[in-house]
C-alpha cells in the first residue's frame, strides 16, 4: 500500500473513532408553566422557584415554555374573560408580547419576573418600570400589545392550555415531559433532574426525588392525579373565579409609548 493511500485510510479512521467516541449531547428537559399573571400563588412561584434554575445553572438542560393564559376561558366572539378581571387579561398579554418579542428564554424571563415581583408587591401598575430595570426595549412589546397581536396569542394560549392531557384544574400548573406535577410543583427541580438522561449538572447534586406517601412511586401517575385531589391552597383554581378586587386590587394600565 502506497504512502499516500495509507495516509487516507488514517484520517478516515482517525475521523471515525472521534465521531464514535464524541459525546452526545443529551435531549433537554420540557418544562412547561401555565399560568395566569395575577394569581399570587403564580407570582410567588416565578419569583421565589422558578428563579433558581436561572441562578443555578440547571437553566442549561430545560426547554422552558412559559404559557400566561390560566384559568381563563373564552367568551362570545373569542373574547378572553380572566379569572381576576381586565386587568389580567391585559397583563397576561404583555407577558405573551414579552415572550414573541424577546425568544431568548433569559430576556423574556427577566422581564416577566420583574413583572411578577411588582404583583407580589402590589405595583403591577408600574410594570413598565421593569424595561429599565432589565435593560430591554419595551416598543416592541407595546407594538404587540397596542396592534391588537397580543390578543391573538393569547388565543394560541388558550388552544394550547385547553389542549392539555390531563386539563389542568388550577395554576401554577407545571408540567415536565408532558406529566403534571400536581401540588408537587415546587418539587420540579428534582424531577427535572430525575428526567435529564445526560451528564447531571452541578445543580441536581442533592436533587434525589423522594416522593411523599400520597404519590409514590408504585403509584405512578395515578398516584400524583390522587395526590392531586386534596390539592393545598396554593393555588388559584377553576371552582374558585374571583375578578378583581377580592384578591388582588384592580389598577388602570396605561400603554401609551
Amino acid at each position: 500500500m502506497d504512502s499516500g493511500r495509507v495516509v487516507v485510510v488514517f484520517f478516515f479512521l482517525l475521523s471515525f473513532l472521534c465521531f464514535a467516541f464524541s459525546p452526545v449531547s443529551s435531549r433537554k428537559v420540557s418544562l412547561a408553566l401555565y399560568y395566569e399573571t395575577l394569581c399570587p400563588y403564580c407570582s410567588d412561584f416565578i419569583t421565589n422557584n422558578l428563579v433558581k434554575i436561572f441562578d443555578n445553572g440547571l437553566i442549561s438542560i430545560v426547554d422552558l415554555d412559559l404559557v400566561p393564559y390560566g384559568n381563563a376561558r373564552l367568551g362570545s366572539n373569542n373574547s378572553i374573560i380572566c379569572q381576576h378581571g381586565p386587568n389580567e387579561c391585559q397583563l397576561n398579554n404583555i407577558e405573551a408580547c414579552a415572550i414573541s418579542a424577546w425568544p431568548d428564554v433569559q430576556e423574556h424571563f427577566n422581564f416577566i419576573h420583574c413583572i411578577e415581583h411588582l404583583v407580589m408587591e402590589l405595583r403591577y401598575d408600574e410594570w413598565k418600570s421593569c424595561s429599565q430595570q432589565t435593560g430591554l426595549d419595551s416598543t416592541s412589546v407595546l407594538d404587540c400589545y397596542n396592534s391588537g397581536y397580543g390578543e391573538k396569542l393569547e388565543l394560541q394560549y388558550a388552544a394550547q392550555t385547553d389542549a392539555l392531557q390531563p386539563s389542568h384544574t388550577y395554576v401554577p400548573w407545571v408540567v415536565v415531559d408532558a406529566k403534571p406535577l400536581y401540588d408537587d410543583y415546587r418539587n420540579f427541580e428534582k424531577y427535572i433532574c430525575q428526567a435529564y438522561d445526560g451528564e447531571p449538572p452541578k445543580a441536581c447534586e442533592g436533587q434525589a426525588l423522594t416522593i411523599s406517601q400520597e404519590t409514590n412511586a408504585n403509584q405512578g401517575d395515578q398516584g400524583l392525579a390522587s395526590h392531586a385531589k386534596v390539592s393545598s391552597q396554593a393555588s388559584c383554581r377553576h371552582d374558585n373565579i374571583v375578578i378583581g378586587k377580592n384578591i388582588i386590587p384592580i389598577f388602570s394600565f396605561s400603554y401609551e409609548k
